[in-house]
């Protein structure tokens, strides 16, 4: 048995804040760290953050907000009410400063995305994304996003040493979601990494959802992934 390590970030991608509850209890005191994100909003997400909260858990709320700076501003200033450790948003510039401004003193932790897990190359022409290397183009959206004031950015492990390489990067996080254990399915995932992999390659926190929530033990999932990252 190990003790909770909040380098792992568990996603509690279930469908009502109540699934939630149940789901915590079953990892108990082997998680302190949980993300909650889009899908639950509307089963009661926000209740359930506050709820963890009480309970001791540290909270990441994955909401990826994108908006003109006013709305984001109001946005993020309403959610920090909430306590939160982690809030997400889009890595444009004008969007992350929005951010910054409407966290005011809270201590929530502002993180910008730079590309979605689950995209690569193919994706972002379909998106009209400019031409590059993903991982440039990756690397320069952090950079720029280090710039505007964001405490850390959600990228991929393959990127976070390019990442971690850049002038602004000190102090600041980084937190890597697709994350897959050895043997478990990449899903729909494009830009996978092993828990002890990522945390190597310089990610601060690592998500781990399906090979938890879908595992037949999930605590047991667990336990495996904190083994792997023990001697880090």
């Amino acid at each position: 048995m190990h003790a909770s390590d909040d380098r792992l970030i568990v996603p509690l991608d279930v469908p009502t804040a109540l699934d939630g509850l149940h789901m915590a209890e079953r990892l108990g005191d082997s998680v302190s760290f949980y993300k909650i994100g889009l899908g639950m909003l509307t089963g009661g997400g926000l209740a359930l953050a506050d709820e963890l909260k009480t309970a001791g858990k540290r909270i990441f709320l994955d909401m990826k907000l994108f908006d003109i700076p006013a709305t984001i501003t109001a946005a993020v200033a309403g959610l920090c009410r909430y306590d939160l450790d982690f809030l997400t948003v889009h890595g444009d510039p004008s969007v992350v400063r929005a951010a910054v401004q409407g966290r005011g003193g809270a201590a929530t932790r502002i993180l910008a995305v730079t590309f979605l897990t689950s995209a690569d190359r193919a994706d972002l022409d379909c998106a009209l994304i400019r031409s590059g290397d993903l991982r440039t183009l990756v690397t320069e959206r952090a950079r720029r996003a280090f710039e505007a004031g964001a405490d850390g950015v959600i990228a991929a492990a393959e990127d976070a040493a390019s990442i971690r390489a850049l002038p602004g990067a000190e102090g600041r996080l980084i937190v890597s979601p697709g994350i897959r254990p050895l043997g478990a399915g990449a899903d729909d995932q494009k830009r996978t990494a092993t828990p002890a992999g990522a945390l190597r390659q310089g990610a601060d926190h690592i998500v781990v959802g399906r090979p938890i929530r879908e595992a037949p033990d999930p605590r047991a999932a667990v336990e495996a992934i904190l083994t792997d990252i023990a001697g880090l």
